[in-house]
């Protein structure tokens, strides 16, 4: 990629993700369906939160957890997002800067409290996750950096964002800022129920708007309205320069123009929490394509990325990534 000074710039919510141990009784009286990503208002997230044992607090945040995972791994990233001037406010802010993303978003006043979301874990390590979005959702056209934009290499967003029509118009800006200076784009779906509540305008970004997709087997299916995931695929194919679908212990397949490939994975003996499992995927991948590694490898470093996360509990990595880059 041409010269620049950040491999990526990412665009997403700052969360502060409340992790706790959990059993499918907390799920049902929780009202969320298992394995969701569902929204709440500040008072349900309270309701939630008292339903809950013991927990543990961790920034997060889909893109986040992304640009924490290049970092550790020795990516220079940068991070657009709006947090409160309060305690969770103050965490994301020092866990990002401390793991060496550039972050330096103004802290809101008198607004909504920072964005948090409930982490619930059953036994089978699956997560079904309450989140309020609180602070996270001012993200406006004010918030982007065009000079940062234009000095990274890649700027990624997460469909997540697309749910504020303030925040849409931001990524959209983002986007003309970076096809402007000749940069690449990159979204992640995010979420099947995202997917469904913006399936028109994600088709349109998809087959328009960004370079790179990321997005997992269900997440693709939703997309293109099938449950045959070879008719995704195939529908898939061509709309984007590179597209990385990830199918959990079957490992990613990866899309281009020419070719349809499947990068197989390591089973992994330690289950405990598939948290971040796609972000931490996305991080060795997009790390793999900063560096311009041929895509079966940036593949390969995906998978091991994901593989790991998935042995602990929470989306960011408790020791340093850079050793599985070989």
């Amino acid at each position: 990629m041409s010269e620049h000074e950040f491999d990526i710039c990412g665009i997403g919510n700052a969360i502060v993700d409340i992790l706790s141990f959990t059993t499918e009784e907390t799920i049902a009286a929780s009202g969320l369906a298992k394995g969701s990503m569902g929204l709440v208002s500040q008072a349900q997230a309270a309701d939630i939160y008292k339903l809950l044992g013991s927990t543990t607090e961790c920034s997060g945040g889909s893109v986040a957890n992304s640009l924490a995972g290049m970092a550790s791994l020795g990516a220079k990233a940068a991070f657009i997002g709006t947090v409160a001037k309060d305690q969770l406010g103050g965490i994301f802010t020092h866990d990002m800067q401390a793991i060496g993303v550039h972050f330096s978003s103004t802290q809101v006043e008198n607004g909504p409290a920072t964005a948090h979301c409930m982490v619930m874990v059953t036994p089978d390590a699956q997560r079904t996750m309450a989140t309020f979005l609180g602070a996270c959702g001012l993200v406006s056209e004010a918030d982007i950096d065009a000079s940062l934009i234009e000095r990274s290499a890649i700027t990624y967003i997460e469909g997540y964002l697309w749910d504020a029509d303030h925040a849409k118009a931001a990524i959209r800006k983002a986007i003309r800022i970076a096809r402007g200076a000749g940069r690449k784009v990159a979204l992640t779906l995010s979420d099947t129920f995202c997917v469904d509540r913006h399936r028109a305008e994600f088709l349109q970004l998809v087959s328009g708007g960004v370079d790179i997709l990321f997005a997992n087997e269900a997440e693709i299916c939703a997309l293109y309205q099938t449950e045959d995931f070879d008719e995704a695929i195939s529908r898939l194919r061509g709309s984007c320069s590179i597209a990385a679908v990830t199918r959990s212990e079957k490992g990613s397949v990866i899309v281009t123009t020419d070719s349809v490939e499947t990068v197989e994975t390591k089973r992994v003996a330690n289950l405990v929490d598939t948290t971040g499992a796609g972000d931490l995927f996305a991080a060795g991948f997009l790390y793999g394509l900063c560096k311009g590694w041929e895509l079966s490898r940036c593949a390969m470093l995906g998978n091991a990325c994901a593989g790991h996360i998935i042995t602990q509990l929470g989306a960011r990595s408790q020791k340093p990534l850079q050793a599985l880059v070989a």
